[in-house]
């Protein structure tokens, strides 16, 4: 779409992939920034994909601000508050602001009143599926003051955005509480297996559980769950974190969220995702074969982390 420039703060895989996207259903100018630019290993990662991507790397803050009037973050859980600070300095009337990170309804309106400090308007985004398989239409719920221009800007691209309202915090909402349940499923069958594995009885509980909800071929899906927590696990407990303090906050005790971040933390203590590549694991027993080749002592002293969920 001729003169519609879009930046993105940071370029990892989600930046990556909706950029990708973008650029090949017409945006004509896209630029990316993002801190990691110049770090050994990742420098030439992010190198790579905006070159496969058409996308222009931007050297700082200030120069992507300067070349866009549409800014998107696609950070960590745990930057996307001083991805903004750091933003926010060179932000004018003509921007929006749309977060895309899994984080809190209260980090996303923290974010917001920073934004709208500028003069500029911000959008909460909430994507609600991966975003490798689906690119720049993967779902997204909006909120916050630029919703609708933003969603009437980037739809005729093929952008799939649902705008929930103009209060900031329902999307994340949607997205954290959806999350108990989806980042709980992946690390029950990833301890579902570690244990059944160890009787050979794996089949005998993924038949037993297809009677009991049937149409699930549950094999299947432990075997994309686990490969998930094994590629994505350290950013899923980073989120799920979130998902505790927001529980938290409600004066709910956030069981369940703190036991799946312990359990999607573990394997990134372990160092799995190197063992695997970007690629991750064939299916879980790949998984199993490789946590054997660890020694007994390694794993057991990671199977909890120390990681605390205080308040």
């Amino acid at each position: 779409m001729a003169g519609l420039a879009v930046g993105f703060i940071g370029f990892g895989e989600a930046g990556f992939h909706i950029a990708k996207g973008l650029r090949g259903a017409g945006a004509d100018r896209i630029t990316a920034y993002d801190i990691h630019a110049h770090t050994p290993g990742r420098g030439e990662l992010i190198e790579r994909r905006a070159d496969e991507g058409g996308v222009a790397l931007a050297g700082s803050s200030r120069e992507l601000a300067a070349s866009c009037s549409i800014l998107l973050s696609t950070v960590t859980a745990s930057s996307a508050l001083e991805a903004a600070e750091q933003t926010t300095p060179f932000l004018e009337t003509r921007h929006l602001y749309v977060d895309l990170n899994s984080v809190s309804p209260a980090t996303k309106q923290s974010i917001d009143a920073a934004v709208r400090a500028t003069g500029a308007r911000f959008v909460e985004g909430a994507i609600m599926s991966p975003v490798p398989q689906h690119g720049h239409r993967v779902p997204i719920l909006l909120g916050g003051e630029g919703a609708p221009e933003f969603a009437e800007a980037m739809t005729p691209l093929g952008m799939r955005l649902e705008v929930l309202g103009t209060d900031v915090g329902r999307a994340a909402a949607v997205k954290m509480f959806r999350s108990i349940v989806v980042k709980g499923l992946e690390a029950l069958l990833f301890e579902c297996v570690l244990g059944a594995s160890r009787y050979d009885a794996e089949k005998r509980v993924f038949d037993s559980l297809g009677e009991t909800f049937p149409g699930i071929d549950w094999d299947k899906l432990a075997n994309y769950m686990v490969g998930r927590v094994v590629v994505h696990g350290e950013r899923r407990a980073r989120e799920m974190e979130e998902v505790a303090a927001t529980l938290r906050a409600l004066g709910i005790e956030p069981l369940m969220a703190e036991a799946t971040a312990r359990r999607q933390d573990w394997p990134a203590q372990l160092g799995l995702r190197d063992r695997f590549g970007a690629e991750g694991p064939r299916d879980y027993a790949d998984v199993l074969r490789e946590l054997e080749s660890l020694s007994p002592q390694t794993s057991r002293a990671s199977s909890v982390t120390s990681r605390s969920f205080s308040s």
